[in-house]
């Protein structure tokens, strides 16, 4: 673009001069010492204006920011919600592991639980200490929920805690309050074979002292049936947790049972002595059996205590049954090496000798006690 000339209007015209008179030389004037210029002041030069910043390179307009932005928030949504559905995942699992082990319960309608699949072992009498429970109850409330499974059908069959649920289904017929309707439950899983839901009954049933041998080996006795196996197996699985000797009384017991063909109506009334012997009888002649049973069903309508009764009468008449067994005059000698020294051992009709150099009073007494139990069951196995 061409650049426009600035135009200035010069006047040329001067003054005339005066007309100058003839003049005497003038003497010259001596020369003024010449002054030393003064220094100029540098010009210092204009500062160039800051040039504008150059563009960054790659640089996106608005739009693109926008839209950066938009997806940065995105995937950012994403992030979070992924996180949170992973949490929730491991939270479910764990509420499944949770639920399986039965450490979460919730509240069920005791409308609802049946008491079909395994056969309790609670006698058909009235329990004597249901209204200490109920009261407690009352009291406190429920500290120990039932266990349950579910069945499938919108319902539960009950698996732990028989005399729980009758409390709570009396106190809701009694009181009619709403807040018995409903009981605390915890999940068993579904499928879990019928040996281990008898395992978890037996196994919180054996802290009771209530419990007697009669019913334990009833139970036994069921659990043979369904699964068919051997009483004595059944006993072995069922109470593996119970010491040996308690072990062999419930044997013994469930021997009379199996052998008075369902005839004993009330086994939880029968006292542990009162078994035992019936056990020795049976077992020294089986046939005698068939007289405790002909005694039994000559009183149909017989409570606990006229059973019991009854039961103690064949004790007493069996030793004139019995016949009596030849004393035995054999003796069994065995001689074992031990650290202590050579142990001797004389074993006869009724007795056994050992003779033995070491101290037995000095052991404890439990300890001698669980000794004497397993030399038992080893003979008895």
């Amino acid at each position: 673009m061409a650049r426009k000339r600035s135009m200035f209007d010069i006047d040329f015209n001067p003054e005339p001069e005066a007309e100058a008179a003839p003049a005497t030389p003038a003497p010259k004037p001596e020369p003024e010492p010449e002054a030393k210029p003064e220094p100029k002041a540098e010009a210092r030069p204009e500062p160039a204006p800051a040039p504008a910043p150059a563009p960054a390179a790659g640089r996106r307009g608005p739009m693109a920011s926008a839209i950066t932005e938009t997806a940065d928030a995105a995937r950012g949504r994403a992030e979070a919600e992924a996180r949170i559905r992973a949490e929730n995942d491991q939270l479910a699992h764990e509420h499944v592991r949770l639920k399986r082990l039965g450490l979460i319960t919730d509240l069920i309608a005791v409308d609802a639980v049946k008491t079909d699949k395994l056969t309790r072992d609670r006698a058909k009498t009235r329990d004597p200490e249901l209204e200490e429970l109920k009261q407690s109850i009352l009291d406190v409330g429920l500290s120990n929920p039932i266990r349950v499974e579910q069945d499938g059908a919108g319902g539960y069959e009950l698996i732990q805690g028989f005399r729980r649920l009758t409390a709570f289904r009396e106190l809701l017929e009694q009181t009619g309050d709403q807040r018995y309707a409903r009981i605390p439950a915890a999940m068993v899983p579904r499928g879990e074979p019928v040996r281990d839901l008898y395992r978890k009954m037996v196994d919180e049933n054996l802290v009771r002292k209530d419990i007697s041998f009669g019913e334990m080996a009833q139970l036994a006795l069921n659990y043979a049936r369904e699964t068919g196996i051997k009483p004595h197996d059944a006993v072995g699985e069922l109470y593996a947790s119970a010491l040996k000797q308690k072990r062999s009384y419930i044997r013994s017991f469930t021997r009379v049972l199996e052998r008075a063909h369902g005839t004993i109506r009330h086994p939880e009334a029968m006292p542990r002595a009162l078994g035992l012997e019936l056990f020795k009888i049976i077992d020294a002649d089986p046939i005698l059996g068939d007289e405790m049973i002909g005694m039994l069903k000559r009183v149909p309508d017989r409570d606990a205590e006229a059973e019991t009764a009854i039961l103690k009468d064949f004790v007493q008449r069996a030793p004139k049954i019995v016949k009596p067994r030849p004393k035995s005059v054999s003796k069994t000698m065995l001689r074992l090496p031990r650290p202590e020294g050579e142990a001797k051992i004389a074993a006869s009709d009724g007795r056994v000798e050992l003779r033995l150099a070491r101290d037995f009073s000095a052991l404890d007494r439990a300890r001698l006690q669980r000794a004497f139990e397993a030399f038992f069951d080893a003979l008895d196995g």
